[in-house]
This record gives structure tokens, sequence and C-alpha cells, in this order.
């Protein structure tokens, strides 16, 4: 039987689970919680994925592994990550399942222009430093030939369940109250933003793609738009008017930080909101034959509650 195994029930996670559950195949999704996805036919599996063994046994007969995973609070990655990481290295390492990665777009730091799967991982804070190891750690395994290793990365994400994980749909539950929004950095710059579903999407498609392996890829994306027109438009699906945005800049940012540790955290990665954020996404577009969720479509789903 087609196995697979997702580790993380997160927005990402779930998508994977029903993608994969609705082609016919045989899904466990291992979280610490054993939360339910809420997604038919799948199975779900109370499991510490830090734990090598015992991630070993639940992947003994997976054909792929998916790191689906994404630790909330910033202040502990570097204390989860590195054991997380290792492990599902291991795992895969010992059982022969393929290693598809979410990923990140913060391993490639402040950059000038779009992003292209080419460019060099240049990270200037710890976070996307950390995240840059373990993509190479990863991939220096593929090219050692442990383990069979794909990475994809996309942008902010919006569309389904992705709640307080993005940066529009986080302040979409007050903007349909009629209350001012209150965003990150520059609101007047294009941004690119990325639908969760197309992110699974590409990460089975990758994975599935034994000559895709060994790199990363880009999530197909729509064309950029600013934040403020990204909820605007947002709400516009649902018939709701535009409200008033503010930025969260400068001092005001370095006040609010005083109080927010995930302000802190994210005052190393302003530079994705105060310049033009630009991902390129032709070259898995090409290859998979993804084309991204239409925009009406993702400004909808992120609407829904």
């Amino acid at each position: 039987m087609d196995r697979h195994l997702v580790v993380g029930a997160g927005p990402v996670g779930r998508q994977v689970a029903a993608l994969l559950a609705g082609r016919g195949s045989h899904v466990t999704v291992a979280t610490r919680s054993g939360r339910s996805t809420g997604v038919d036919g799948v199975e779900h599996l109370t499991l510490d994925a830090a734990d090598p063994d015992a991630l070993t046994r639940a992947t003994k007969h997976a054909a792929v592994l998916y790191n689906c995973t994404n630790p909330t609070d910033y202040t502990r990655w570097e204390t989860v990550w590195p054991p997380l990481a290792a492990s599902l290295q291991t795992a895969a390492e010992r059982t022969g399942a393929v290693y598809a990665i979410t990923g990140t777009l913060y391993p490639y730091g402040p950059v000038d222009g779009p992003m292209t799967e080419g460019l060099p991982d240049a990270a200037t804070d710890h976070k996307g430093r950390l995240r840059t190891r373990l993509w190479a750690d990863a991939r220096a395994a593929h090219d050692a030939g442990r383990l069979r290793a794909v990475e994809v990365r996309g942008s902010d994400y919006m569309g389904p369940g992705v709640g307080q994980n993005g940066h529009v749909s986080r302040v979409v539950p007050a903007a349909l109250r009629g209350r001012r929004a209150m965003m990150m950095g520059r609101t007047d710059l294009p941004h690119t933003f990325t639908d969760v579903r197309d992110v699974a999407r590409t990460l089975v498609a990758a994975a599935d793609d034994a000559d895709a392996h060994g790199r990363i890829w880009h999530v197909p994306s729509n064309p950029p738009v600013t934040q403020a027109q990204a909820l605007t438009d947002v709400l516009a699906t649902v018939g709701r008017p535009a409200v008033p945005v503010s930025s969260l800049r400068g001092p005001a940012w370095t006040v609010a930080a005083a109080f927010s540790p995930l302000l802190r955290e994210l005052r190393q990665l302003r530079y994705q909101w105060e310049a033009p954020y630009l991902l390129d996404s032709r070259a898995a577009q090409e290859r998979f034959g993804i084309a991204p969720t239409p925009w009406d479509e993702v400004c909808r789903a992120t609407a829904r509650p």
C-alpha cells in the first residue's frame, strides 16, 4: 500500500494529509499531542518526533516522510529544531523514505530583486541561519547517497486554516468586525503570498518526482500585492469594506517588542516588510504543472474562520 507519514498537523500538514488521502494513499499524521486534523480516512498518532527510534518505527513502511512541523514559539527554535531535524533525517536514512521538507524563505536573508532557487542561502538572523543549516545537512546526506531529500519554500501563508500563522490572516477576524488592522512594516510594497494548499501540492509533487530531489523548489504563488491590498481583497470576497491599516515600524516596533517575545524575535526579519518581497516560482510551475490557486479563491478561503 502507498503509505505516507506526515509530521505536523498545522495548516500545511492538514493540507498534505487531505491531498494524499484524497488520492487513496494510507496517511498517518504524527504530532506530540495526537490531535486530529479533521481529515477523513487519516490515521493520527501521538509521537515525539524528536525521538529518532520512535520516529523510525513510525516511518518503517512509509514511502515519504513529510516534515510539516513548525515550532510556533520562535524563542525556542534553537532548542527545538536541531534535535527534531536530526531525528527526521535519521528516520529517513534508516527507512529509505523520501524526506520532503516544508521550508521557509528565511535562509535567503535580505535580497535585492525576486528570489529564485539559485540564490545562495545568506541569512543574517539566527532563525534564518538555523534553517540554512537544517537544509544544508539534509542536502549533504542526499548528495552522499544516505537519503533522498527535497525542500519546498513558500512565502507568507494565506488560505484555509492559516489563522495566527499568517501575517494577513491573523488580522482578518478583527477586520471582519470593522476594526483597524495593525500590520508589520510597510503595507504599500509588493509582497508575495502563498496559499497553503499550493505548498501541499508542491511538496507532494516534489516528493513523487525522483528527478526533483536534492534541491529546493519554490511554491507556485500569485503575483505580489501589498499587505493592505491583500487584506482589502480578503474582506471584499465576503462583502465587507476595507478597514484602516496601521504600520508597526521603527520606534513603535521597539516599544511593542518590549512586551512581546514574538515581536522581539521578528525584529531581525523586518527586512521582509521594509522592501519588496518577491518570490519567483516559475521553475516549479513548469516542472510540476502546478498553477497557483486563483487569487480570489485564496482570499475567500482566508476570510473563512
